[in-house]
């Protein structure tokens, strides 16, 4: 609807806003897509950009859309349940919610290892270690950027494999040295704000902040294989820490 109705005794800013609200529960407008400009939105229902001003402030604090500073306004994304347990493993993750999961492997260099990957993967320090950057998406839409190490020793076939597909799949790349068994040891979260490049490989502004994860994942014996640290976007995670199942309630049992 983009006409006003101005004997209606609702205020006009509070009619745009449900208009807006309503193409975004309808999924006229996507998860993710970008709002017309307050001018554009001005036009449409031929009000002042301060009453429309007063719409996006309703919707904003709704939850149903946010404001970036220089880029415009968009619609919030749903939050994706991340759940960090013995076994961490993205597609899983993100396909378990019914999403569907992306990314592709940005570069991989062989470098020495610096004294705290070094401690990480239990090597020394100077010993040969695999750094891969990768690039998470989730609906075609960046939410993960992440650094990633592994003892050269221990994946002989890397380039082989990294030039054959292509994908940065963890999973894939474990399963072809034998580790399809691997498991999260250690994980790390800090809240911080992105450097310029995370927020530009992000698509998100610098002044909202990122989950930057420290983590290692290790072969069933326990012998370190990969280190990484990984910055999400952080409006579109909900981290969820599973240190325990929970139980299937039986047949009988209250509820």
């Amino acid at each position: 609807m983009s006409v006003i109705d101005r004997e209606s005794g609702v205020a006009v800013w509070r009619q745009i806003e449900e208009s807006l609200a309503d193409e975004i529960r309808s999924g006229a407008r996507g998860e993710g897509s970008r709002l017309p400009t307050e001018a554009e939105l001005a036009a449409r229902f031929r009000v002042n950009r301060h009453t429309v001003r007063r719409a996006i402030g309703g919707l904003s604090d709704r939850g149903l859309v946010r404001v970036e500073q220089g880029r415009g306004i968009f619609v919030r994304e749903n939050v994706l349940e991340y759940l960090i347990g013995r076994r961490t493993r993205f597609t899983e993750n993100v396909r378990r919610v019914n999403r569907s999961p992306g990314g592709h492997a940005i570069d991989f260099e062989r470098q020495r290892a610096s004294r705290e990957i070094a401690e990480a993967l239990g090597i020394r320090i100077g010993a040969q270690v695999i750094h891969l950057r990768t690039l998470g998406k989730v609906d075609d839409r960046p939410v993960s950027y992440g650094e990633h190490w592994f003892p050269a020793r221990l994946f002989p076939r890397f380039d082989a494999e990294y030039r054959s597909t292509g994908s940065g799949s963890i999973t894939r790349l474990m399963e072809s040295h034998g580790f399809g068994d691997y498991e999260r040891a250690v994980t790390k979260v800090t809240a911080r704000m992105p450097d310029a490049a995370e927020a530009e490989l992000l698509e998100q502004p610098r002044t909202r902040p990122i989950l930057y994860v420290e983590s290692l994942n290790v072969a069933g014996d326990g012998t370190p294989l990969q280190a990484s640290h990984v910055r999400h976007a952080a409006d579109r995670f909900q981290m969820v820490f599973e240190t325990r199942p929970a139980a299937t309630p039986r047949i009988g049992e209250a509820e």
